[in-house]
């Protein structure tokens, strides 16, 4: 599998969020089962889907046999919508590359801690040159 492309055209489908995201982040989401890309997502309009949600709802039952490329940590918390990472880990997700670590007061690690402590392995920093250029300027650190 070539992991640094997938990441790469999560980072791509990512730029679909803008502006309509604001003020959340513009954050891709690749899912891949076989080699193959199943789905795509990117962050709706607040108090939608995130851009991991957005592509777990073209697909249906487990997602056991999948990999996801997220641009960025998945969220810990409930805000305008319910955590990420919880509904990846309900959806069977066992392999989450992230290309960033979330600075936002409220997650920073705990999504990906969240995941782990689930069992899931993740993998952290694919990518997070390429992708920090682009996301840097819409994250909140507060």
């Amino acid at each position: 599998m070539d992991h640094s492309a997938y990441m790469l055209q999560a980072l791509e489908v990512s730029q679909q969020a803008r502006p309509k995201c604001s003020p959340n982040p513009p954050v891709g989401c690749v899912i891949v089962q076989g080699g193959q890309v199943v789905a795509t997502g990117y962050t709706q309009s607040p108090g939608h889907a995130h851009a991991e949600i957005d592509a777990m709802s073209k697909l249906t039952g487990s997602l056991e046999h999948c990999t996801l490329y997220v641009t960025l940590e998945p969220c810990s918390f409930h805000g305008r919508t319910p955590a990420c990472a919880l509904q990846l880990i309900e959806r069977g997700v066992k392999k989450v590359y992230v290309a960033m670590v979330d600075p936002h007061v409220k997650n920073q690690g705990k999504g990906i801690a969240l995941l782990r402590a689930a069992g899931v392995e993740v993998q952290v920093g694919l990518e997070q040159t390429e992708v920090s250029k682009y996301l840097r300027p819409y994250l909140l650190s507060v």
